[in-house]
């Protein structure tokens, strides 16, 4: 199970920074050869300070809407999460690239955000079934799980001194 969780972690990283790179070089090489090499530095250029404006705009909405929901007493968890997958969107932007700076733009859609936000919920929850989450209130013990998988680690407050 540990061996499987690794290689799936691996296999993501290689994705991460060999694969997405490589497909950033061969978009950006294409479209110097369809709209010339200085159009393709001024859209790179375009789309990261066009994606910095959105992402402090909505950044800033967030943390308002946030603001505005611990005054009166609410958890801001859906702000928190919009807040999350906004500063995702925001590295995504800022790093050069056509692939890159798509799935950024994609980040900043509420639509998108909705759809991605689900996505997360229901990963927590399968997780928090299974036993790789394990939920409780600070102060009261952490519940044991019957059997505990290898990758999970539980910290109870009363095993930090």
């Amino acid at each position: 199970n540990r061996q499987a969780w690794s290689n799936r972690l691996l296999s993501k990283l290689l994705l991460l920074f060999i694969v997405v790179p490589i497909i950033e070089l061969v978009l950006l090489i294409q479209i110097g050869q369809w709209i010339g090499t200085v159009p393709t530095i001024a859209l790179i250029i375009l789309t990261g300070i066009l994606g910095a404006m959105l992402v402090r705009r909505q950044g800033l909405e967030v943390m308002a809407r946030m603001r505005g929901e611990l005054q009166t007493g609410q958890l801001p968890t859906e702000a928190i999460f919009d807040g999350a997958i906004i500063l995702v969107a925001g590295a995504f932007l800022v790093t050069p690239g056509i692939l890159t700076d798509t799935v950024g733009f994609l980040c900043l859609i509420p639509s998108t955000r909705r759809f991605i936000k689900r996505h997360i919920r229901k990963r927590v929850e399968r997780a928090i079934q299974s036993g790789r989450i394990v939920t409780g209130r600070y102060g009261e013990p952490a519940p044991r799980a019957q059997s505990t998988p290898d990758d999970v680690i539980i910290i109870d407050h009363d095993d930090i001194k």
